[in-house]
């Protein structure tokens, strides 16, 4: 018995199908690239806004004053409760470096594109290298507090033995603990780069506003940085809740804040600084765009 021809199959059935996996992917695409200028257009306005960043530094006080009597409320043995969880180890650990990574392509980039001038976008990544300085101080500084203030001690079933070694090198080349006030380096680190990288995303508003070059590629470093930007404020939260005493957390968030101060607030201001984000990056004489 012969058998008739099969419905569908032959090279049109395969064309047929690559048509229709083209278009899908066109779509996917076209929907991927209206959710990144969507998403990117409402995040430059939220961290643009003048008032939201006054309301954000209230925000990040509350966060740190209140937030460790969150203890209270959640479950203690929580992933993120443990020294050792990935998001402490591989995140706040290197902080620093994922903020510098980001920050500085998005820096780069929106200077770049705005002015083409190498000279402009060196002095601007500058701030940079002033807040590697600042966290590279603050932890001397830390380390220095906790030396001046420290004592020897040995752990012992009874409890903890008091010894007369001068120094933290040799107490802890003898064996024993030394243990003195100890200045939250993590609530620093965090504290600061929330506040760092709020005032630098918010040129981005300001960026599209005079219909500057905004391709995808920028939009979607800006996006990444927002993300990062909203990691950093639940990580600073989950340290703030499980680790740390409570005044310890409190002065560090507190000379995070005045190193914000001293740079952003101050120090960028005058002109024999690398200056304050979006400084010289647009002329007056350009029409500005307004967001609807």
């Amino acid at each position: 018995m012969e058998r008739g021809p099969v419905v569908g199959a032959g090279p049109g059935a395969g064309t047929r199908v690559r048509a229709l996996l083209g278009c899908l992917v066109k779509v996917l695409l076209w929907v991927a690239s209206a959710l990144l200028y969507f998403g990117s257009e409402q995040a430059a306005r939220l961290l643009g806004s003048p008032c939201l960043r006054r309301l954000y530094h209230a925000w990040l006080a509350a966060v740190v004053i209140f937030g460790p009597l969150l203890q209270f409320h959640v479950n203690s043995r929580t992933i993120f409760a443990s020294h050792g969880n990935f998001f402490n180890i591989k995140f706040v650990n290197s902080a620093w470096g994922w903020t510098c990574t980001f920050l500085g392509g998005f820096v780069l980039l929106v200077v770049f594109l705005a002015t083409r001038r190498v000279a402009v976008t060196a002095r601007h990544l500058s701030r940079l290298v002033v807040g590697a300085a600042v966290w590279r101080g603050a932890g001397r500084a830390f380390l220095l507090i906790e030396d001046l203030t420290g004592s020897c001690f040995e752990p012992l079933p009874q409890g903890l033995l008091l010894h007369e070694l001068p120094d933290r090198r040799s107490c802890l080349a003898a064996g024993h603990q030394w243990r003195g006030y100890t200045v939250s380096s993590h609530t620093f680190l965090l504290t600061f780069c929330c506040l760092l990288m709020a005032e630098e995303a918010a040129v981005f508003a300001k960026y599209l506003a005079h219909g500057l070059p905004a391709g995808a590629p920028l939009r979607l470093v800006f996006l990444l940085n927002v993300l990062l930007l909203g990691l950093w404020n639940f990580l600073l939260l989950c340290t703030v809740i499980y680790f740390h005493q409570y005044t310890h957390k409190v002065v560090g968030a507190a000379v995070g804040t005045f190193a914000w101060y001293l740079t952003y607030g101050s120090w960028y201001h005058q002109p024999w600084s690398p200056g304050i984000p979006g400084h010289g990056l647009f002329p007056r004489s350009r029409s500005v765009r307004k967001h609807n």
